[in-house]
């Protein structure tokens, strides 16, 4: 298998993939307000990076609450802590030194000061669409460490899926049935309004 297929792997997402029961207890126990939640791997600037990033992603509106109001990031902190692999961690931590650095010009600057602009500007030229050329796999194709694109993709795989399993979204906004038993066959609008299904 190539390094590049490999990174498509790397426990960050695919660990995810597999729903356990147990994974996502830990989405369930992630609890606190994000502003005074301490990170147990995260960086202070990381912190700041995938709590705007999670609302960016999914922000409040009317009738939905936002990444940061299920605890999101709070999970994103925690999976990565107790799942990944030491190697797995390095990565991401490169990941997340390399984004950052893009995001923030200056060094010395406060990350907290960094505008939704800026965040959006930063997705708009580094999250490709499928078929897109990935630049920073095409030039070093080998490269032992995550581009800015894959990185990017995989933390929004995250929060969509941290956020759309969390308890709040999941029997509340979603259409939920807490013992799933009988088979409908029909169309979706007509059966939960047009909303899927939690687990």
């Amino acid at each position: 298998m190539k390094r590049r297929d490999a990174l498509k792997n790397i426990g960050f997402a695919a660990g995810f993939a597999i729903i356990t029961p147990s994974i996502f207890s830990m989405l369930q126990g992630c609890t606190g307000d994000s502003v005074t939640w301490i990170p147990n791997y995260l960086t202070s600037d990381e912190k700041i990076f995938v709590t705007n990033l999670a609302d960016i992603m999914i922000p409040k509106t009317a009738t939905t609450p936002s990444a940061t109001e299920v605890n999101v990031p709070q999970f994103i902190d925690k999976y990565i802590d107790e799942v990944l692999d030491t190697n797995d961690q390095e990565i991401t931590r490169a990941a997340f030194v390399k984004v950052i650095a893009i995001l923030r010009p200056d060094a010395t600057a406060d990350l907290g000061d960094t505008t939704t602009e800026q965040y959006k500007a930063l997705l708009d030229d580094h999250m490709l669409l499928k078929g897109e050329i990935d630049q920073e796999r095409t030039a070093d194709p080998e490269a032992m460490l995550m581009t800015t694109s894959e990185f990017l993709n995989q933390l929004k795989w995250m929060i969509i899926n941290a956020y759309k399993n969390s308890e709040e979204v999941g029997e509340n906004i979603l259409a939920y049935d807490p013992v799933p038993a009988a088979y409908y066959c029909g169309d979706l609008q007509e059966l939960t309004g047009g909303k899927s299904y939690s687990l």
